[in-house]
């Protein structure tokens, strides 16, 4: 199985983001938008992998937001990877609660390490990813400035009761996500 835990965007913050992803679309009509049922903001990778993980991986994330209530984030700005001038990645960064997010995911980093799983080394930067771009694609100034704009209207922040474990399903040259467990955060 293909896992990964991740903080779903909840139904109610779904049309926001949809109205940023028709905004791309206009300026960039050639990106590939996120499909809205996959928004996420994901914590870990955990990749291929055994079935019978799925209980550890489940242990890992109660032990990770034991003590944290709910929460909230707010999207802030548009940015891209490797970069905003040279994006593979659209993505949406949030601003808010890092500090909760953060914790979460380095106490989930330890336990995937405490399994002896590789876990990704590069800064950890919270973020949804919204849309993909040929590797060719290049954002000038004006663009940028575009893309700014775009983020300048009041956004709801997006409450954060719950941490997911899901299954990445291939299908026909994409992936479905199926959630496998969901985590309450009390």
């Amino acid at each position: 199985m293909r896992f990964f835990i991740a903080l779903e965007i909840p139904k109610e913050n779904l049309a926001e983001f949809q109205a940023i992803q028709d905004s791309l679309h206009t300026l960039i009509p050639q990106a590939k938008l996120t499909a809205l049922d996959k928004i996420h903001l994901t914590l870990a990778f955990i990749g291929e992998k055994q079935e019978e993980l799925e209980t550890k991986l489940v242990q890992i994330i109660h032990s990770s937001v034991e003590k944290i209530p709910p929460f909230e984030v707010t999207p802030a700005y548009i940015d891209g990877f490797p970069n905003i001038h040279h994006p593979e990645v659209l993505w949406v960064g949030v601003k808010g609660d890092i500090d909760k997010v953060l914790l979460i995911r380095e106490s989930i980093k330890d336990g995937l390490e405490s399994l002896r799983l590789p876990t990704d080394e590069r800064r950890f930067v919270p973020h949804i990813t919204v849309a993909k771009l040929n590797n060719n694609f290049r954002v000038d100034r004006n663009l940028e400035v575009k893309l700014e704009e775009i983020m300048v209207t009041q956004i709801e922040p997006i409450r954060i009761s719950s941490i997911k474990l899901f299954q990445s399903i291939p299908q026909n040259g994409l992936h479905t996500h199926n959630t496998l467990a969901e985590i309450k955060l009390f």
